[in-house]
């Protein structure tokens, strides 16, 4: 019989798939459902600010950190799992002309490389999800914020009782479906770290955009770059039929994406967050 692959197994497994370049075909330049648009919502809901010290968890390749330094004037860390990723995302940062307000650092979301109660904010875009140990994760968010900071996520959602079989299983885990959680639930595991939920978005139309914007890409790739998804390991025989349960989950609001902000208790009774 078969093992369930470990914690640490995930991560690896999630990490290499994020740093592959036919990921990027595939997702574009964001890699999470509403793209730099739903990114700046997040940063508005957070109410950052010029100076304000952020961390972005799961940083990737740098998309939100460079966006969240350049427009918002934040000094972002950026934490990331892969060491590719990280190189990416510094050379992109230095390419940008913004090494002054951003730095990549290559780590894990459970055991984050940072002090207690150095960041104003900390951001995590459609990553929670795949993470294996959310509690200890949220434990972690909590940990490094400032007393009065806030926590801003963009995350995928789902109704586990009516997920169909082809979003389960370590394919759809890492494609941030299989191991999602209800909003309720991930506000109900934030709350256990401490943090206190202000604010809920649905975004679940966001999700419809990156399923077409995924079989379009795909597509065409199959008629461009069919040596690549070949050597991907992607499955163009099962992608349709996964693709379609996808569209159908969140036609059912089965499948969904949300905004949360929540907020770290600060025991002077102010916040940072006028």
């Amino acid at each position: 019989m078969t093992q369930p692959p470990t914690g640490e197994e995930l991560k690896t497994c999630c990490a290499a798939a994020y740093s592959s370049d036919i990921v990027a075909l595939l997702l574009g330049g964001s890699y999470h459902p509403g793209g730099n648009a739903l990114t700046r919502r997040l940063a508005d809901a957070l109410r950052l600010a010029p100076g304000h010290r952020v961390l972005d968890v799961a940083s990737g390749r740098g998309t939100t950190a460079l966006l969240l330094a350049d427009a918002y004037g934040a000094v972002v860390d950026g934490v990331d799992y892969s060491a590719a990723n990280t190189a990416l995302a510094q050379g992109a940062v230095q390419a940008a002309g913004l090494a002054d307000r951003a730095r990549f650092t290559t780590g894990d979301a459970e055991h984050l490389p940072y002090p207690d109660a150095v960041f104003d904010a900390v951001v995590c875009e459609c990553a929670l999800c795949t993470f294996p140990d959310k509690t200890r994760a949220a434990a972690e968010f909590a940990r490094v914020l400032k007393p009065g900071g806030r926590l801003g996520i963009t995350d995928v959602t789902i109704d586990p009782a009516r997920l169909p079989p082809e979003l389960t299983g370590l394919g759809a885990r890492i494609a941030c479906i299989a191991d999602a959680r209800p909003l309720d639930e991930y506000a109900q595991i934030l709350e256990a770290a401490g943090l206190r939920t202000v604010l809920t978005e649905r975004h679940d139309t966001t999700m419809l955009r990156m399923i077409d914007q995924i079989e379009a890409r795909l597509n065409l790739l199959r008629m461009t770059s069919l040596d690549k998804l070949t050597a991907a390991d992607i499955d163009l025989d099962a992608a349709p039929t996964a693709l379609g349960a996808a569209r159908t989950a969140v036609a059912d609001g089965v499948l969904g994406y949300a905004l949360l902000i929540a907020e770290s208790p600060d025991v002077r009774g102010r916040r940072l967050f006028a």
